[in-house]
């Protein structure tokens, strides 16, 4: 049976846990036939800790049966040397030379044109493809979006590896299932990730454990970027003046777009990993 994959964004106490560490960037190939690239990782009983951020703050538990084999991580892979012309300048925003500043102009960018909150955008981004502007996924997703070819070509995106085309178009089929499941954040990310039809055969997220995953991932990390905001703004600035709210954590949908029309939370009490099902 097939067991969730747990979330957790402190360690806790870890005494008397074995462990298996690995320092360098690695990738946990799981069998389902997808990755998760992370730090290190520990072995507690029978689930392997991969710690995904560096400082060790941010984790994701995988039932070690799950796993199939560990591999080294590539270090931005640059286009292929017999890549044409054409690709090459429309891929001007590579993993090579895409600074932080440059994809959150792209997020930015996309976003207001689309009416989203960069924040979801950007946690739909990392668990997507972990930033990684050439990310191909083993069932042809391509970019920093995963587009499948066929959602690519239907959005008119010529080059999925181009970070701005691969925003862009990603950002607005976003937009389309938001608007399409009257801004239900939850259903939105289940049919972007396992796609609307297997949505709408089941009435909601697929029981897939992958999607349920993934769908929990993307709201953790915004809801955690929104009570990170909130946070701040509650700290006292000037005693005449107070200071805005942020969105609520149950409350990821109405955050997410600008129009703020959603009918129902963003509540998700699964776990993290990431899924591409085919249209």
């Amino acid at each position: 049976m097939k067991r969730l994959i747990q979330v957790g964004l402190s360690f806790g106490m870890l005494l008397g846990a074995s462990a298996v560490s690995c320092f360098a960037a690695d990738l946990a190939v799981l069998r389902n036939g997808f990755s998760i690239r992370h730090e290190r990782r520990q072995v507690l009983g029978g689930v392997t800790r991969l710690f995904v951020s560096a400082d060790g703050s941010s984790f994701v538990d995988v039932p070690t049966a799950e796993i199939e084999h560990f591999e080294a991580a590539l270090a931005d892979p640059k286009p292929a040397a017999t890549q044409n012309p054409a690709e090459a300048r429309s891929a001007h925003l590579n993993v090579a030379n895409l600074n932080q500043t440059d994809l959150s102009e792209v997020v930015n960018s996309a976003s207001n044109r689309h009416r989203l909150d960069p924040d979801l955008v950007n946690s739909v981004i990392r668990a997507e493809s972990g930033f990684n502007v050439r990310a191909v996924s083993r069932k042809g997703a391509q970019g920093l979006m995963q587009l499948m070819p066929q959602t690519s070509s239907q959005l008119g995106v010529e080059n999925a590896f181009d970070a701005q085309a691969n925003v862009e178009g990603g950002t607005r089929y976003l937009r389309e299932l938001l608007e399409r499941y009257n801004f239900d954040l939850v259903k939105a990310l289940a049919a972007y990730n396992a796609g609307p039809r297997r949505v709408e055969q089941f009435g909601g997220v697929p029981p897939y454990y992958e999607t349920r995953a993934y769908v929990a991932r993307i709201v953790r990390d915004f809801n955690r970027k929104k009570l990170a905001q909130k946070s701040v703004a509650t700290q006292p600035v000037a005693p005449h003046k107070s200071a805005p709210k942020a969105s609520p954590v149950g409350s990821a949908s109405r955050a997410a777009t600008k129009q703020q029309t959603p009918n129902s939370s963003a509540r998700a009490k699964w776990s993290s990993s990431k899924q591409r099902n085919e249209y």
